[in-house]
Protein backbone atom coordinates (compact mmCIF):
# COMPACT_ATOMS: atom_id res chain seq x y z
CA UNK A 1 0.00 0.00 0.00
CA UNK A 2 3.18 2.29 1.28
CA UNK A 3 4.53 1.77 -2.40
CA UNK A 4 0.98 2.51 -4.11
CA UNK A 5 0.31 5.62 -2.42
CA UNK A 6 4.06 6.68 -3.58
CA UNK A 7 3.66 5.65 -7.17
CA UNK A 8 0.35 7.97 -7.26
CA UNK A 9 2.13 10.94 -5.76
CA UNK A 10 5.07 10.53 -8.47
CA UNK A 11 2.42 10.27 -10.91
CA UNK A 12 0.46 13.40 -9.65
CA UNK A 13 3.74 14.86 -9.38
CA UNK A 14 4.79 14.17 -13.11
CA UNK A 15 1.48 15.35 -14.94
CA UNK A 16 0.89 18.38 -12.93
CA UNK A 17 1.02 21.52 -15.74
CA UNK A 18 2.71 23.90 -13.53
CA UNK A 19 5.83 22.19 -13.77
CA UNK A 20 8.92 22.64 -15.37
CA UNK A 21 11.23 20.87 -17.70
CA UNK A 22 14.70 20.67 -19.22
CA UNK A 23 17.22 18.19 -20.82
CA UNK A 24 19.80 16.04 -19.84
CA UNK A 25 23.06 18.38 -20.49
CA UNK A 26 26.62 16.94 -21.33
CA UNK A 27 28.08 15.63 -17.68
CA UNK A 28 31.13 15.45 -16.22
CA UNK A 29 33.27 12.73 -14.60
CA UNK A 30 33.16 12.33 -10.95
CA UNK A 31 36.67 14.31 -10.28
CA UNK A 32 35.13 17.21 -12.49
CA UNK A 33 37.29 16.52 -15.43
CA UNK A 34 35.59 16.32 -19.07
CA UNK A 35 36.06 12.22 -20.35
CA UNK A 36 37.32 13.76 -23.99
CA UNK A 37 39.22 10.68 -25.15
CA UNK A 38 36.02 8.73 -24.65
CA UNK A 39 33.40 11.54 -25.48
CA UNK A 40 35.18 12.68 -29.08
CA UNK A 41 34.93 9.00 -30.12
CA UNK A 42 31.03 8.89 -29.64
CA UNK A 43 28.80 9.25 -32.60
CA UNK A 44 26.61 13.01 -33.59
CA UNK A 45 23.87 11.70 -33.88
CA UNK A 46 22.84 8.69 -31.18
CA UNK A 47 19.89 5.62 -32.42
CA UNK A 48 18.14 6.20 -28.99
CA UNK A 49 15.30 8.28 -27.70
CA UNK A 50 15.92 11.99 -25.60
CA UNK A 51 16.43 11.49 -21.93
CA UNK A 52 14.84 14.37 -20.03
CA UNK A 53 15.47 15.65 -16.71
CA UNK A 54 13.07 17.68 -15.37
CA UNK A 55 14.83 20.75 -13.93
CA UNK A 56 11.56 20.91 -10.98
CA UNK A 57 12.73 17.58 -10.04
CA UNK A 58 15.02 18.05 -6.36
CA UNK A 59 15.09 14.43 -5.76
CA UNK A 60 17.19 11.54 -7.65
CA UNK A 61 14.09 10.02 -9.14
CA UNK A 62 14.90 6.68 -11.20
CA UNK A 63 15.12 7.30 -15.21
CA UNK A 64 11.94 5.29 -15.94
CA UNK A 65 10.35 7.66 -13.33
CA UNK A 66 11.20 10.44 -15.57
CA UNK A 67 10.10 9.47 -18.60
CA UNK A 68 7.00 8.36 -17.25
CA UNK A 69 7.55 4.43 -17.12
CA UNK A 70 5.52 3.25 -14.45
CA UNK A 71 2.85 5.97 -14.23
CA UNK A 72 -0.58 5.20 -14.85
CA UNK A 73 -1.50 6.87 -18.03
CA UNK A 74 -5.17 6.77 -17.45
CA UNK A 75 -5.30 10.31 -15.52
CA UNK A 76 -6.60 13.22 -17.00
CA UNK A 77 -3.74 13.42 -19.69
CA UNK A 78 -1.98 16.80 -19.87
CA UNK A 79 -2.82 20.20 -22.15
CA UNK A 80 -1.55 21.59 -25.37
CA UNK A 81 -1.24 24.47 -23.63
CA UNK A 82 -0.96 27.72 -25.87
CA UNK A 83 -1.38 24.95 -28.61
CA UNK A 84 2.24 24.57 -28.74
CA UNK A 85 2.08 21.38 -30.31
CA UNK A 86 -0.53 21.92 -32.87
CA UNK A 87 1.35 24.88 -33.71
CA UNK A 88 4.68 23.35 -34.22
CA UNK A 89 3.28 20.43 -36.50
CA UNK A 90 1.60 23.72 -38.64
CA UNK A 91 4.81 24.99 -39.13
CA UNK A 92 6.31 21.59 -40.12
CA UNK A 93 3.84 21.13 -42.44
CA UNK A 94 4.15 24.10 -44.31
CA UNK A 95 8.20 22.97 -44.00
CA UNK A 96 7.21 19.87 -45.83
CA UNK A 97 6.01 22.33 -49.54
CA UNK A 98 8.02 25.52 -48.52
CA UNK A 99 10.95 23.75 -51.12
CA UNK A 100 8.52 23.16 -53.98
CA UNK A 101 6.68 26.33 -53.47
CA UNK A 102 9.87 28.55 -53.43
CA UNK A 103 10.88 27.48 -56.83
CA UNK A 104 7.94 27.55 -59.04
CA UNK A 105 7.13 30.82 -57.20
CA UNK A 106 10.29 32.43 -58.35
CA UNK A 107 9.56 31.51 -61.71
CA UNK A 108 10.46 35.60 -63.07
CA UNK A 109 14.21 35.42 -61.12
CA UNK A 110 15.26 32.27 -62.89
CA UNK A 111 13.41 32.71 -66.60
CA UNK A 112 13.31 36.71 -66.69
CA UNK A 113 16.35 37.28 -65.26
CA UNK A 114 18.66 33.99 -64.36
CA UNK A 115 17.97 32.36 -68.01
CA UNK A 116 17.71 35.43 -70.07
CA UNK A 117 20.23 34.31 -72.25
CA UNK A 118 19.03 30.47 -72.57
CA UNK A 119 15.52 31.18 -74.50
CA UNK A 120 14.97 27.75 -75.11
CA UNK A 121 15.46 26.46 -71.43
CA UNK A 122 12.94 29.51 -70.03
CA UNK A 123 10.66 28.65 -72.10
CA UNK A 124 10.16 24.83 -70.59
CA UNK A 125 11.99 25.94 -67.49
CA UNK A 126 8.72 25.08 -65.21
CA UNK A 127 8.03 21.86 -66.25
CA UNK A 128 11.33 21.08 -66.30
CA UNK A 129 11.64 22.13 -62.05
CA UNK A 130 8.57 20.32 -61.89
CA UNK A 131 10.05 17.11 -62.92
CA UNK A 132 12.70 17.42 -60.89
CA UNK A 133 11.02 18.34 -57.46
CA UNK A 134 8.11 15.67 -57.77
CA UNK A 135 10.07 12.56 -59.78
CA UNK A 136 11.69 11.75 -56.22
CA UNK A 137 8.65 12.34 -54.22
CA UNK A 138 7.08 9.73 -56.93
CA UNK A 139 9.21 7.31 -56.23
CA UNK A 140 9.69 7.36 -52.58
CA UNK A 141 5.26 7.79 -52.41
CA UNK A 142 5.41 4.59 -54.62
CA UNK A 143 8.61 2.73 -53.00
CA UNK A 144 6.89 3.43 -49.31
CA UNK A 145 3.63 1.66 -50.19
CA UNK A 146 4.99 -1.76 -51.04
CA UNK A 147 8.31 -1.53 -48.58
CA UNK A 148 7.26 -0.10 -44.82
CA UNK A 149 10.29 2.56 -44.17
CA UNK A 150 11.44 2.16 -40.71
CA UNK A 151 14.65 3.79 -38.89
CA UNK A 152 14.92 6.21 -36.00
CA UNK A 153 12.70 9.40 -36.52
CA UNK A 154 14.95 11.89 -35.19
CA UNK A 155 18.34 10.86 -37.81
CA UNK A 156 15.85 11.01 -40.65
CA UNK A 157 14.37 14.60 -39.94
CA UNK A 158 17.45 16.13 -38.91
CA UNK A 159 19.74 14.78 -41.48
CA UNK A 160 16.84 15.69 -44.05
CA UNK A 161 16.60 18.79 -42.63
CA UNK A 162 20.24 19.68 -42.75
CA UNK A 163 20.52 18.55 -46.59
CA UNK A 164 17.79 20.73 -46.96
CA UNK A 165 18.82 23.28 -45.75
CA UNK A 166 22.55 22.95 -47.19
CA UNK A 167 20.87 23.15 -50.76
CA UNK A 168 19.10 26.40 -50.21
CA UNK A 169 22.90 27.46 -49.20
CA UNK A 170 23.90 26.74 -52.71
CA UNK A 171 20.69 28.56 -54.41
CA UNK A 172 21.48 31.93 -52.52
CA UNK A 173 25.44 31.69 -53.93
CA UNK A 174 23.59 31.19 -57.26
CA UNK A 175 21.74 34.05 -56.51
CA UNK A 176 24.98 35.91 -55.79
CA UNK A 177 26.76 35.28 -58.47
CA UNK A 178 26.38 36.29 -62.11
CA UNK A 179 26.01 33.45 -64.44
CA UNK A 180 25.19 35.64 -67.55
CA UNK A 181 27.63 33.56 -69.19
CA UNK A 182 26.98 29.76 -68.35
CA UNK A 183 22.69 29.98 -68.26
CA UNK A 184 23.14 26.66 -69.66
CA UNK A 185 25.10 25.17 -66.53
CA UNK A 186 23.03 27.03 -63.90
CA UNK A 187 19.84 25.75 -65.65
CA UNK A 188 21.17 22.13 -64.79
CA UNK A 189 22.86 23.05 -61.42
CA UNK A 190 19.34 24.45 -60.26
CA UNK A 191 17.38 21.28 -61.52
CA UNK A 192 20.02 19.19 -59.90
CA UNK A 193 19.78 21.04 -56.62
CA UNK A 194 15.71 20.36 -56.77
CA UNK A 195 16.18 16.71 -57.42
CA UNK A 196 18.12 16.62 -54.13
CA UNK A 197 16.68 18.98 -52.31
CA UNK A 198 13.17 17.60 -52.68
CA UNK A 199 14.75 13.64 -52.62
CA UNK A 200 15.26 14.73 -48.76
CA UNK A 201 11.97 16.28 -48.74
CA UNK A 202 10.05 13.09 -49.42
CA UNK A 203 12.02 11.77 -46.66
CA UNK A 204 10.84 14.41 -44.18
CA UNK A 205 7.59 14.72 -45.05
CA UNK A 206 6.81 11.21 -44.82
CA UNK A 207 8.64 11.48 -41.17
CA UNK A 208 6.47 14.40 -40.21
CA UNK A 209 3.39 12.45 -41.14
CA UNK A 210 4.36 9.80 -38.74
CA UNK A 211 5.29 12.41 -35.88
CA UNK A 212 1.93 13.07 -36.10
CA UNK A 213 0.44 10.00 -35.84
CA UNK A 214 1.53 9.66 -31.91
CA UNK A 215 -0.75 12.58 -31.32
CA UNK A 216 -4.74 12.65 -31.28
CA UNK A 217 -6.14 12.75 -35.28
CA UNK A 218 -6.31 16.81 -35.43
CA UNK A 219 -1.94 16.91 -34.90
CA UNK A 220 -2.36 15.32 -38.73
CA UNK A 221 -4.39 17.79 -39.45
CA UNK A 222 -2.09 20.37 -38.73
CA UNK A 223 0.65 19.16 -40.93
CA UNK A 224 -2.17 19.09 -43.74
CA UNK A 225 -3.27 23.15 -43.00
CA UNK A 226 0.61 23.75 -42.47
CA UNK A 227 0.93 22.49 -45.64
CA UNK A 228 -2.14 23.80 -47.34
CA UNK A 229 -1.53 27.49 -45.93
CA UNK A 230 2.22 27.06 -47.61
CA UNK A 231 1.46 28.14 -51.01
CA UNK A 232 -0.19 31.51 -49.70
CA UNK A 233 2.58 32.30 -47.58
CA UNK A 234 5.39 31.59 -49.82
CA UNK A 235 3.76 33.88 -52.60
CA UNK A 236 3.25 37.11 -50.27
CA UNK A 237 6.85 36.46 -49.48
CA UNK A 238 8.34 36.17 -52.85
CA UNK A 239 5.53 39.79 -53.72
CA UNK A 240 7.48 41.04 -50.39
CA UNK A 241 10.82 40.17 -51.54
CA UNK A 242 10.59 41.84 -54.49
CA UNK A 243 8.99 45.20 -53.35
CA UNK A 244 11.90 45.72 -51.01
CA UNK A 245 14.66 44.78 -53.20
CA UNK A 246 15.58 47.20 -56.24
CA UNK A 247 16.66 44.44 -58.14
CA UNK A 248 15.74 40.35 -58.93
CA UNK A 249 19.35 39.44 -57.40
CA UNK A 250 18.51 40.65 -54.32
CA UNK A 251 14.89 39.76 -53.98
CA UNK A 252 15.84 36.13 -54.72
CA UNK A 253 18.71 36.40 -51.93
CA UNK A 254 15.89 37.83 -49.56
CA UNK A 255 13.40 35.04 -50.62
CA UNK A 256 15.60 31.95 -50.20
CA UNK A 257 17.01 32.81 -47.09
CA UNK A 258 13.77 33.28 -45.54
CA UNK A 259 12.77 29.77 -46.84
CA UNK A 260 16.34 28.28 -45.43
CA UNK A 261 15.45 30.46 -41.98
CA UNK A 262 11.54 28.43 -42.47
CA UNK A 263 13.70 24.71 -42.65
CA UNK A 264 15.89 26.03 -39.69
CA UNK A 265 13.10 26.93 -37.68
CA UNK A 266 11.63 23.12 -38.05
CA UNK A 267 15.18 22.17 -37.24
CA UNK A 268 15.03 23.72 -34.08
CA UNK A 269 11.30 23.26 -33.02
CA UNK A 270 11.47 19.37 -33.41
CA UNK A 271 14.16 18.94 -30.58
CA UNK A 272 11.58 20.99 -28.16
CA UNK A 273 8.50 18.61 -28.53
CA UNK A 274 10.24 16.27 -26.34
CA UNK A 275 10.16 19.02 -23.65
CA UNK A 276 6.26 19.50 -23.93
CA UNK A 277 4.71 17.56 -21.70
CA UNK A 278 1.63 17.00 -24.17
CA UNK A 279 3.78 15.65 -26.57
CA UNK A 280 5.90 13.46 -23.94
CA UNK A 281 2.55 12.21 -22.57
CA UNK A 282 1.65 10.78 -26.15
CA UNK A 283 4.92 9.47 -27.04
CA UNK A 284 5.06 7.43 -23.47
CA UNK A 285 1.32 6.39 -24.44
CA UNK A 286 2.14 5.52 -27.91
CA UNK A 287 5.53 3.04 -26.57
CA UNK A 288 3.07 1.66 -24.26
CA UNK A 289 0.54 0.58 -26.98
CA UNK A 290 3.41 -1.20 -29.08
CA UNK A 291 5.09 -2.60 -27.01
CA UNK A 292 5.22 -6.68 -27.31
CA UNK A 293 2.53 -8.06 -24.73
CA UNK A 294 4.89 -9.53 -21.63
CA UNK A 295 3.01 -12.77 -21.43
CA UNK A 296 3.66 -13.61 -24.83
CA UNK A 297 7.27 -12.91 -24.61
CA UNK A 298 7.10 -15.05 -21.37
CA UNK A 299 5.89 -18.10 -23.21
CA UNK A 300 8.61 -17.63 -25.66
CA UNK A 301 5.78 -18.23 -28.40
CA UNK A 302 7.29 -16.56 -31.83
CA UNK A 303 5.19 -13.31 -32.88
CA UNK A 304 2.44 -13.40 -35.68
CA UNK A 305 3.94 -13.07 -38.94
CA UNK A 306 2.69 -9.67 -40.34
CA UNK A 307 0.34 -10.25 -43.25
CA UNK A 308 1.23 -8.70 -46.74
CA UNK A 309 -1.58 -5.87 -47.33
CA UNK A 310 -4.22 -7.30 -50.16
CA UNK A 311 -3.02 -4.80 -52.76
CA UNK A 312 -5.17 -6.04 -55.31
CA UNK A 313 -8.20 -5.86 -53.49
CA UNK A 314 -7.27 -2.72 -52.13
CA UNK A 315 -7.42 -0.98 -55.75
CA UNK A 316 -10.34 -2.77 -56.60
CA UNK A 317 -12.54 -1.54 -53.77
CA UNK A 318 -10.68 2.21 -53.97
CA UNK A 319 -10.18 2.30 -57.98
CA UNK A 320 -12.77 5.18 -58.31
CA UNK A 321 -11.63 7.53 -55.22
CA UNK A 322 -7.97 6.62 -56.34
CA UNK A 323 -9.26 7.68 -60.12
CA UNK A 324 -10.40 10.91 -58.39
CA UNK A 325 -7.51 11.67 -56.59
CA UNK A 326 -5.21 11.47 -60.16
CA UNK A 327 -7.79 13.35 -61.72
CA UNK A 328 -7.66 16.08 -59.60
CA UNK A 329 -3.95 16.56 -59.37
CA UNK A 330 -3.39 15.46 -62.96
CA UNK A 331 -6.14 18.94 -64.17
CA UNK A 332 -4.69 21.15 -61.66
CA UNK A 333 -0.90 21.00 -62.70
CA UNK A 334 -1.79 20.35 -66.44
CA UNK A 335 -2.81 24.32 -66.23
CA UNK A 336 -0.80 25.44 -62.76
CA UNK A 337 1.29 27.01 -63.03
CA UNK A 338 2.89 26.57 -66.65
CA UNK A 339 -0.79 27.84 -68.46
CA UNK A 340 -1.19 30.44 -65.66
CA UNK A 341 1.65 31.73 -65.36
CA UNK A 342 2.00 32.50 -69.14
CA UNK A 343 -1.19 34.30 -69.28
CA UNK A 344 -1.05 38.23 -70.41
CA UNK A 345 -4.02 40.73 -69.55
CA UNK A 346 -6.21 41.40 -72.64
CA UNK A 347 -6.53 45.27 -71.17
CA UNK A 348 -3.08 46.50 -70.79
CA UNK A 349 -2.24 47.31 -67.04
CA UNK A 350 -5.14 45.43 -65.81
CA UNK A 351 -3.81 44.96 -62.03
CA UNK A 352 -0.46 46.43 -63.22
CA UNK A 353 2.93 44.44 -62.83
CA UNK A 354 1.48 42.23 -60.36
CA UNK A 355 -1.10 40.44 -62.86
CA UNK A 356 0.72 36.93 -62.82
CA UNK A 357 1.58 37.17 -58.89
CA UNK A 358 -2.06 37.74 -58.47
CA UNK A 359 -4.37 35.94 -60.78
CA UNK A 360 -1.59 32.87 -60.75
CA UNK A 361 0.16 32.23 -57.47
CA UNK A 362 -2.07 34.52 -55.04
CA UNK A 363 -5.91 33.25 -56.25
CA UNK A 364 -4.65 29.72 -57.27
CA UNK A 365 -2.98 29.01 -53.67
CA UNK A 366 -5.84 31.41 -51.57
CA UNK A 367 -8.60 29.34 -52.85
CA UNK A 368 -7.39 26.02 -52.79
CA UNK A 369 -6.81 26.42 -49.04
CA UNK A 370 -10.25 27.80 -49.15
CA UNK A 371 -11.19 24.31 -50.88
CA UNK A 372 -9.47 21.95 -48.35
CA UNK A 373 -11.24 24.12 -45.93
CA UNK A 374 -14.91 23.67 -46.81
CA UNK A 375 -14.30 20.15 -47.81
CA UNK A 376 -14.05 19.63 -44.00
CA UNK A 377 -17.77 20.62 -43.28
CA UNK A 378 -19.47 20.22 -46.24
CA UNK A 379 -18.64 16.87 -48.07
CA UNK A 380 -20.70 17.56 -51.27
CA UNK A 381 -20.38 15.58 -53.56
CA UNK A 382 -20.79 12.48 -51.99
CA UNK A 383 -18.57 9.12 -52.68
CA UNK A 384 -21.00 8.22 -55.65
CA UNK A 385 -20.60 11.84 -57.28
CA UNK A 386 -17.74 12.55 -56.85
CA UNK A 387 -16.18 10.72 -59.88
CA UNK A 388 -18.49 13.42 -61.84
CA UNK A 389 -16.86 16.23 -60.28
CA UNK A 390 -13.42 15.66 -60.70
CA UNK A 391 -14.09 14.55 -64.50
CA UNK A 392 -15.61 17.71 -65.48
CA UNK A 393 -13.12 19.95 -64.05
CA UNK A 394 -11.02 18.63 -67.28
CA UNK A 395 -12.73 21.17 -69.05
CA UNK A 396 -10.73 23.75 -67.42
CA UNK A 397 -7.80 22.64 -69.53
CA UNK A 398 -9.35 23.97 -72.88
CA UNK A 399 -11.13 27.14 -71.21
CA UNK A 400 -7.78 28.00 -70.31
CA UNK A 401 -5.95 27.33 -73.07
CA UNK A 402 -8.09 29.36 -74.78
CA UNK A 403 -7.39 32.97 -72.80
CA UNK A 404 -4.79 34.72 -73.60
CA UNK A 405 -1.53 32.31 -73.44
CA UNK A 406 1.96 33.29 -74.58
CA UNK A 407 0.01 35.57 -77.28
CA UNK A 408 3.30 36.59 -79.07
CA UNK A 409 3.83 32.72 -79.84
CA UNK A 410 0.23 30.87 -80.05
CA UNK A 411 -1.37 30.67 -83.60
CA UNK A 412 -4.67 29.58 -81.93
CA UNK A 413 -7.35 32.05 -81.60
CA UNK A 414 -8.25 33.96 -78.01
CA UNK A 415 -11.26 33.30 -77.40
CA UNK A 416 -11.69 34.51 -73.11
CA UNK A 417 -11.53 37.95 -74.08
CA UNK A 418 -12.36 39.24 -70.30
CA UNK A 419 -10.03 39.41 -67.65
CA UNK A 420 -12.44 39.39 -65.25
CA UNK A 421 -13.71 35.85 -67.07
CA UNK A 422 -10.03 34.82 -66.92
CA UNK A 423 -9.08 35.50 -62.81
CA UNK A 424 -13.04 33.67 -62.29
CA UNK A 425 -11.40 30.46 -64.13
CA UNK A 426 -8.13 30.62 -62.09
CA UNK A 427 -10.49 30.77 -58.73
CA UNK A 428 -12.54 27.75 -59.96
CA UNK A 429 -9.88 25.70 -60.72
CA UNK A 430 -7.92 26.46 -57.39
CA UNK A 431 -11.12 26.21 -55.47
CA UNK A 432 -12.30 23.12 -56.85
CA UNK A 433 -8.64 21.60 -56.62
CA UNK A 434 -8.60 22.21 -52.77
CA UNK A 435 -11.82 20.97 -51.94
CA UNK A 436 -12.04 17.58 -54.63
CA UNK A 437 -8.93 16.74 -53.21
CA UNK A 438 -9.24 16.57 -49.87
CA UNK A 439 -12.84 14.84 -50.75
CA UNK A 440 -10.98 12.11 -52.51
CA UNK A 441 -8.53 11.72 -49.43
CA UNK A 442 -11.13 11.59 -47.19
CA UNK A 443 -13.48 8.90 -49.00
CA UNK A 444 -10.56 6.44 -49.90
CA UNK A 445 -9.80 5.18 -46.80
CA UNK A 446 -13.38 4.36 -46.36
CA UNK A 447 -14.29 2.31 -49.09
CA UNK A 448 -12.38 -0.94 -47.82
CA UNK A 449 -12.11 -2.54 -44.35
CA UNK A 450 -10.63 -0.91 -41.50
CA UNK A 451 -7.39 -2.90 -41.54
CA UNK A 452 -6.68 -2.37 -44.74
CA UNK A 453 -7.67 1.53 -44.10
CA UNK A 454 -3.84 2.78 -44.21
CA UNK A 455 -2.71 1.14 -46.98
CA UNK A 456 -5.55 2.89 -49.02
CA UNK A 457 -4.34 5.90 -47.79
CA UNK A 458 -0.66 5.45 -48.71
CA UNK A 459 -2.04 4.59 -51.79
CA UNK A 460 -4.10 7.56 -52.50
CA UNK A 461 -1.02 9.80 -51.77
CA UNK A 462 0.98 7.85 -54.20
CA UNK A 463 -1.63 8.20 -56.56
CA UNK A 464 -1.77 12.20 -55.81
CA UNK A 465 1.87 12.60 -56.81
CA UNK A 466 1.22 10.57 -60.07
CA UNK A 467 -1.06 12.66 -60.83
CA UNK A 468 1.08 15.88 -60.40
CA UNK A 469 4.17 14.25 -62.09
CA UNK A 470 1.54 12.94 -65.02
CA UNK A 471 0.03 16.72 -65.03
CA UNK A 472 3.31 18.53 -65.14
CA UNK A 473 3.89 16.52 -68.23
CA UNK A 474 1.15 17.26 -70.30
CA UNK A 475 1.72 20.76 -69.16
CA UNK A 476 5.29 20.50 -71.28
CA UNK A 477 3.28 20.24 -74.67
CA UNK A 478 0.49 22.99 -73.89
CA UNK A 479 2.85 25.63 -75.47
CA UNK A 480 3.28 23.68 -78.29
CA UNK A 481 -0.72 22.37 -78.80
CA UNK A 482 -1.27 26.21 -78.86
CA UNK A 483 1.23 27.32 -81.58
CA UNK A 484 0.21 24.23 -83.66
CA UNK A 485 0.09 25.49 -87.63
CA UNK A 486 -3.21 23.35 -87.85
CA UNK A 487 -5.10 26.58 -86.24
CA UNK A 488 -3.71 28.74 -88.82
CA UNK A 489 -6.25 26.88 -91.30
CA UNK A 490 -9.16 27.26 -89.32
Amino acid sequence: MEMSHQGGAEAESLLRPDQRSGVVMPQGNRTGKWESAESEKLPFLRNEPVRLTPAWEGSNLPNDTLNLKGIAMDLAPPKDKWYLIYLTLMLHGLGTLTAWNMFITARDYFVVYKLANAEFLAKRFLPYVGWACQIPNLLFSWFNVFVQIKGNLTTRIVWSLIMEVMVFVVTVILAMVDSSEWPVVFFWITLCSAFILNAFNAVFQNSVYGLAARLPPQYTGAVVLGSNICGTLVTLLNWLSDSIASSHRTSAIYYFITGMFVLLICFDTYFALPLNRFYRYHETLQERTMRVNPALAATNQPRPAKQRPPYGLVFKQAWVQLYNIFIIFFVTLAVFPEVLASVQPITPGFLGKNFTKITCYLTFNLTAMIGNITASFWQFPNQRWLALFTTLRAVLIPLLLLCNYIPTERTMPVLVQYDALYWLLAVILGWSSGHGSSLGMMYVSGTVAPEHASTAGMIGGAMLVTGIVAGITFSSVCRDIVSLEFWKTL
